[in-house]
């Protein structure tokens, strides 16, 4: 049997739509699962004004069940079995011998018949509707029943009849579905699957939100090739088209010539935000004067007065850009600067303006790290988040940066330090490009650390899924922007000039943050490159060792994984994590701390010993942190070296002997193998 469950409502909102149906899918799937339902396969559907299941291969009603249940031993006393009769409400006679291996025993098996599917489903899908959540609900008239837009009327046919029920507010449920609002009829009876996609597709909808997208896509596409044009890519608008109209019918316009003079991103800002139009592009990449509008409906002149009412809508819309496009540059970026202190940027950070403050004294002392131009980042810095107060930006917010570009060299500005202005807030999230100029990477890291150091120092940290101040993505973007740059910055060495910028010290409640905000940092490390194959637990083993350059860190871990690859580095790591066992053990058994004692030479009276006490010298007076990563190398090779005699020191040298001086010098020697291993990386973090 196949059931078709239909929901009719008014317009959904797109962005809505396709975590609904998934999720609605997910409860009818496990609702079916849980009453032992059996089903070939659950499809979900969804388009402006419908969520639609569909579910193939129901069973007429559930298995029947049997239960046996095993009683006492048939020679049990009297009271155990008459117990055992009527704890089950049967007698002897409905129960049965049966020899097993411990015995012979009385059973009793129970048949429990399986329910009818429709009997099920009636109580199953209204507590599967109610189920569904809504980002925002809504009543209607006076009714109790909530759902995301008004909900006219339910369809419900199972094996082709009409499955009643109920859901509150006296909703109608039948087997009455609609076609296309203005092309299709209002009432179509269904009685089969096939029917129900074939009867919508004849009605003008596509109820497949995949295929809508496909045709919306193929179609415009074709449309701009057909003028010579390109389809700018844009799968978040297509999205969200796909979920506005139920019969897609791309159509070309034109745009008016004497707006082309704008930015191609306030065009196709200003087309996609308010219109849902999709951008054309010329063959060399720059916005040609076409769009492509989706219409939910056809008519006999082909589109010919939706296009023209359209562009007549364009302009409108164009000419309000057109006009802040003037107004905004009648005034220069610097002369917007002082008006940032009117705006707030939190309460116990100080307002916008003191925050660019900070960021242009910050920016100066990151330039002379990387080597960039310190005037010139410290020029950007100060105008980078002036057009946050024009015209453009007020009317569209994700123009910001940008603008400030365009402003930027119509005021006569560097074109670098234009750049860093478009640049400093990239990049936004993983899919977007990391900025490579030198300015530019300044002034983002400047900007995203200063946020960072600030909302940390009062203990405004993210929490589960929550981070309302987007301290992950700044986090993970000044990772992406040093690594990707080569950049050797130490992290603790960030945090305190940028910690030093605060001239206010109100705002530091969290003490110590400095260690929580690393931490921070190299959590989102091994997220960020756990996605490139490398193992959390080397970036952790290198971060322990001491050092907090994110660039060197990763090589470090690189370095570390080849090494314990190979045999002498996983001989050598169990070696490592042996003598740390003996150390340990031995240390509660005497109540001291072998890692603070020196070995003492005259005591080496064993040839292995001295062997060992020469190969650990090597490992004196290394700096590490030197930014080629010379040493590092050096000091893996050297502890491949090291493995034989290691292995000679255990094999021939007994640590535990009688003599107390020995065995103390000789756990001195094995604690020395573990700190001498742990200058590198603290390879008790590695996993086995």
């Amino acid at each position: 049997m196949d059931l078709i469950l239909e929901l009719f409502c008014e317009e959904i909102p797109a962005r809505m739509q396709l975590r609904a149906i998934d999720e609605f899918k997910l409860i009818i799937k496990n609702s079916l699962m849980k009453t032992n339902l059996n089903f070939r396969g659950v499809k979900g559907y969804v388009t402006s004004r419908r969520l639609a299941i569909i579910v193939e291969g129901l069973p007429k009603a559930q298995d029947n069940v049997k239960e046996e249940r095993r009683g006492p031993r048939t020679g049990a006393p009297e009271k155990a079995i008459q117990g055992f009769l009527k704890s089950n409400n049967v007698t002897l006679e409905h129960c049965e011998k049966r020899k097993t291996e411990k015995g012979e025993f009385w059973f009793f098996v129970i048949e429990k018949k399986g329910l009818m599917t429709d009997e099920i489903l009636k109580h199953l899908l209204p507590e599967a509707i109610h189920s569904l959540q809504w980002p925002k609900s809504m009543r209607w008239g006076g009714g109790t029943f909530r759902w995301v837009r008004p909900l006219r009327r339910i369809m419900c046919v199972l094996d082709g009849k009409v499955l009643p029920i109920e859901v509150g507010d006296d909703i109608p449920c039948g087997n009455i579905t609609s076609g296309h609002r203005f092309m299709g009829s209002s009432s179509i009876e269904v009685s089969s699957v096939v029917g129900y996609e074939k009867e919508l597709k004849k009605n003008k909808v596509v109820i497949d939100v995949s295929l809508r997208k496909k045709l919306i896509d193929s179609q415009s596409r074709q449309l701009a090739d057909t003028a010579g044009f390109v389809l700018k890519n844009d799968p978040t608008l297509l999205e969200e088209v796909s979920g506005l109209i139920e019969w897609p019918v791309p159509l070309l316009g034109i745009i008016d010539e004497e707006f082309m003079m704008l930015p191609d991103e306030v065009l196709i800002t200003s087309m996609r935000t308010h219109q849902k139009y999709f951008s054309v592009l010329r063959k060399d990449g720059s916005l040609a004067p076409r769009f492509v509008m989706v219409s939910n409906i056809e008519t006999k002149d082909n589109g010919i007065e939706i296009i023209k009412g359209n562009e007549r809508v364009l302009k409108a819309r164009l000419a309000d850009a057109k006009f802040f496009w003037e107004q905004d540059k009648r005034h220069t970026l610097e002369s917007r600067c002082n008006s940032l202190n009117q705006m707030m940027f939190h309460k116990n950070l100080g307002n916008l303006g003191q925050k660019v403050e900070r960021v242009e004294r910050l920016s100066i002392e990151i330039a002379k790290t990387i080597g960039a131009d310190p005037e010139m980042s410290a020029r950007a810095a100060h105008l980078c988040k002036a057009d946050l107060m024009t015209g453009m930006v007020a009317e569209f917010p994700s123009l910001q940066g940008t603008m400030g570009y365009y402003y930027a060299l119509a005021d006569g500005e560097n074109i670098k330090v234009a750049q860093a202005i478009k640049e400093h807030y990239a990049p936004a999230g993983p899919e977007d490009a990391c900025p490579t100029a030198p300015i530019s990477v300044v002034i983002s890291i400047a900007d995203k650390m200063d946020t960072l150091v600030g909302f940390f120092g009062m203990d405004e940290r993210p929490t589960g899924s929550r981070d309302p101040f987007g301290l992950r993505r700044a986090s993970l973007g000044i990772i992406r922007l040093i690594l990707q740059n080569n950049l050797n910055v130490r992290l603790s060495r960030l945090v305190e000039i940028t910690r030093n910028q605060y001239i206010d010290d109100a705002a530091f409640s969290l003490e110590g943050f400095q260690t929580v905000l690393l931490t921070f940092f190299v959590d989102r490390l091994k997220v960020y490159l756990r996605a490139q194959g490398v193992r959390h637990d080397l970036i952790e083993a290198v971060f322990q060792s001491g050092d907090d350059d994110l660039l060197r860190l990763v090589q470090k871990a690189n370095a570390l994984a080849m090494f314990i690859a190979t045999d002498d580095g996983e001989n050598l790591l169990t070696a490592y994590r042996r003598a740390r066992n003996i150390v340990e053990i031995e240390e509660q058994k005497d109540g001291t701390n072998y890692g603070l004692g020196v070995v003492e030479e005259d005591k080496l009276i064993q040839p292995e010993e001295n062997l060992l006490w020469t190969a650990l010298g090597e490992f004196d007076n290394v700096d590490l942190n030197d930014p080629d990563m010379s040493q590092f190398e050096e000091m893996l090779a050297k502890l491949a070296n090291l493995r034989v005699p290691v292995d000679n020191f255990f094999d021939k040298v007994i640590v535990n002997c009688d003599d107390a001086d020995l065995r103390r010098n000789r756990l001195l020697m094995l604690s020395t193998i573990g700190n001498c291993l742990d200058k590198l990386a603290d390879f008790s973090c590695l996993e086995r």
